[in-house]
């Protein structure tokens, strides 16, 4: 500070080569920083990473694990789980939770196969008709959710009880056998054709779960439905006030979950070759998407992770499924381990979210 000859004080005098930055904050550049940044741009490196630590685990564990007739085993096995998971990762990417998808999949299922044996409906159309109610399920829970405002997880395990309880009373636990279906109805066992190059049977099936799971990959990253989906999770009064129309929406979301899980039952006459009401789909299915999607890196608070991350985890549990049992493993074990995996993922998934913190 100086005074210029008529006494007048000049305090920019004093400032003179002082810095003119207002604040400045030192960002921690460390490895474990810029992993931990990758890792919340890239959400299914995480599940990547340990698939192909299992694969080469199991690899060196068993002469017999990369036989192409073993992983043609591994996919046909999680073929089923791969579209489940496609319809549950939609769904948790909304911050929300479907516990019905494996009730809507074996309801549909019945549904296509009774249509066609009680009522002598032709089967095409009857895979038509139980598409369109298993997705009108969907629908169902997303308008509960979006207009009711009721909690994704109470509305979802009511109406997967109301779903089974409607399976048993509709089919009156009558199970339509495989001969029958391929005698009358072909058309209801198509996914488990398969083609065997080399020698190694792959099923229609697991190009199936592969398509969908690429489309809906594609579709939420380059388009602007996708996008609206991954806001609603992330934020959804934000979303709202961007002019996203989270209610629509979260039913459209509902409802595509639906349309999937109906596919999964089309699916699931052609891999298992019956109609039961009693296929352990009905029970485990929501569990094994879930598992699936959670290992697959999505975050259960919505709004990151991708349908490429949940196909990585459906194959890291039939990984773990096959090579435990080629090493000769208690099964239990298998259980032990995912549920360790399910844990590391949710912890992982917590350590990545402070980046977005």
């Amino acid at each position: 500070m100086t005074a210029d000859p008529n006494g007048t004080t000049r305090f920019e005098d004093g400032l003179k080569g002082a810095s003119e930055k207002v604040a400045e904050f030192q960002e921690d550049k460390g490895m474990p920083k810029r992993i931990q940044h990758w890792l919340h741009q890239t959400p299914s490196a995480v599940p990547m990473i340990v698939l192909i630590a299992a694969l080469i685990v199991f690899g060196v564990l068993s002469d017999n694990f990369f036989k192409p007739a073993t992983l043609s085993v591994i996919l046909q096995q999680i073929a089923i789980v791969g579209i489940l998971g496609c319809a549950q990762s939609i769904v948790i990417l909304t911050a929300g939770i479907d516990l019905s998808v494996g009730a809507i999949a074996v309801f549909s299922s019945v549904l296509m196969g009774q249509i066609t044996f009680r009522y002598g409906v032709p089967a095409e159309l009857s895979i038509l008709i139980g598409l369109v109610l298993g997705t009108a399920m969907g629908a169902t829970n997303g308008w509960l959710i979006a207009k009711m405002k009721l909690p994704p997880f109470i509305v979802t395990l009511g109406t997967w009880q109301i779903l089974l309880a409607s399976n048993f009373i509709f089919s009156a636990n009558e199970t339509i056998r495989s001969s029958d279906i391929a005698a009358q109805a072909p058309a209801l066992q198509l996914w488990g054709g398969s083609i065997q190059p080399g020698g190694v049977k792959i099923l229609y099936a697991v190009f199936l779960m592969i398509a969908l799971d690429a489309v809906m990959a594609y579709i939420l990253r380059h388009t602007a439905w996708g996008r609206h989906v991954y806001a609603t999770g992330d934020d959804p009064q934000a979303a709202e006030l961007a002019g996203v129309p989270t209610g629509k929406v979260l039913i459209q979301v509902y409802a595509l979950a639906g349309f999937f899980c109906a596919i999964a039952g089309w699916v699931m006459i052609g891999r298992f070759g019956s109609v039961s009401p009693t296929a352990s789909t009905g029970q485990l299915g929501n569990i094994q998407s879930i598992t699936a999607v959670v290992i697959g890196g999505i975050s259960l608070f919505g709004g990151r992770g991708s349908i490429v991350g949940m196909f990585f985890g459906a194959l890291i549990v039939g990984v773990f499924e096959m090579g435990l049992r080629l090493v000769g493993t208690d099964p239990q074990w298998t259980f032990f381990l995912i549920g360790v995996l399910i844990i590391f993922a949710v912890a992982v998934d917590q350590w990545i979210r402070k980046v977005a913190g």
